[in-house]
């Protein structure tokens, strides 16, 4: 009903000009005495040649406003099957379109362009300041003092937002280099906590672990930083001699807990957005607000699930069980 309207708005002039041919005809057959005969049957004839142009006319247009709907749906590169041009109108907003087509391709090459050489500057930046961090760790391997373990500590920090970097950039790339294989989750589970072993033994943490006898189809090395952030933030949330539990107390789900300071109700939705810290990362000044966004688009990749519960400190959940992957 609402396109059978906006069709006489648009027809308005035409359907004016005919009735008006229509009452000068009408009147010319009063004033004239016409017969009756005369009239009816030519009048007929229009209606009803009127009726089927009409009715031609009113198909075409419902037709290229259902081209035009589907249109709209449709990515701007995919727009090549326009309706076809039958007015000097419909030829004229072709090629505007045309040309604002081939506008925002420039634009988007351009754009292109600028983000890999940015991406591209700043992997290599990553890269290189891993050298003098890996030159300062030997250095320190020599001595121990309180002096050197708090150096050694913010090194530990350092490689971690480097990491953090790299795995941000290598996310927003064209190509992601995902191997997905089987991998052994207590393997990988036992490479994080010798990552930070020495985050434990300084903050005094009690690390309870049950052994998990579960392969998981998945990247290894993705998952391993997804891993290594949710034990990072357990760390750093968890007091000295707190402490962190891990188990898989449902097969192919596997749980990291904490005896830190939870997660405030109102923050709990929100906090795998990108660069939400919350009320305890505003508190620490030191949150990014990108370690649990970036785990999220990786578990989100990988087709695992992630979630977090809080209460008595933090729980994350990873879903690790296998699911139908759609492959090309």
């Amino acid at each position: 009903m609402k396109f059978f309207l906006t069709y006489l708005r648009k027809r308005k002039a035409l359907i004016l000009t005919f009735l008006l041919f229509c009452l000068i005809f009408l009147c010319a057959f009063v004033l004239y005495h016409l017969p009756a005969g005369a009239v009816v049957y030519p009048a007929i004839v229009c209606l009803c040649i009127g009726s089927v142009i009409a009715a031609v006319d009113l198909s075409k247009a419902r037709h290229k406003h259902k081209t035009l709907c589907e249109i709209e749906k449709m990515r701007a590169e995919l727009i090549d099957n326009l309706p076809e041009r039958i007015t000097q109108d419909d030829e004229d907003y072709q090629n505007i379109i045309a040309s604002l087509r081939q506008e925002i391709k420039a634009e988007e090459a351009a754009f292109s362009s600028k983000f890999s050489d940015m991406v591209e500057y700043y992997t290599v930046w990553a890269h290189q300041i891993k050298t003098p961090i890996a030159s300062m760790r030997l250095t320190l391997q020599n001595e121990d003092s309180p002096l050197s373990r708090t150096i050694s500590d913010d090194l530990f920090r350092i490689e971690q937002y480097v990491e953090m970097v790299l795995c941000y950039l290598r996310l927003g790339s064209e190509s992601t280099d995902y191997v997905i294989a089987k991998q052994d989750l207590d393997k990988l589970l036992k490479q994080a906590f010798r990552h930070f072993s020495g985050q434990f033994i300084s903050k005094k943490l009690k690390l309870e672990y049950e052994e998990t006898p579960f392969t998981a189809l998945t990247d290894e090395k993705w998952l391993l930083f997804v891993i290594e952030q949710i034990l990072s933030n357990a760390v750093k949330y968890t007091p000295s001699g707190g402490e962190i539990r891990v188990s898989m107390k449902t097969p192919g789900i596997l749980c990291i807990k904490d005896t830190g300071i939870g997660i405030a109700p109102e923050d709990l939705p929100r906090i795998f957005e990108r660069g939400y810290t919350g009320l305890n990362g505003r508190a620490d000044k030191k949150a990014s607000g990108l370690g649990l966004y970036l785990c999220k688009r990786i578990c989100d990749n990988l087709n695992h699930r992630i979630w977090a519960e809080s209460g008595e400190g933090t729980a994350v959940y990873l879903d690790l069980r296998s699911k139908k992957l759609e492959t090309e």
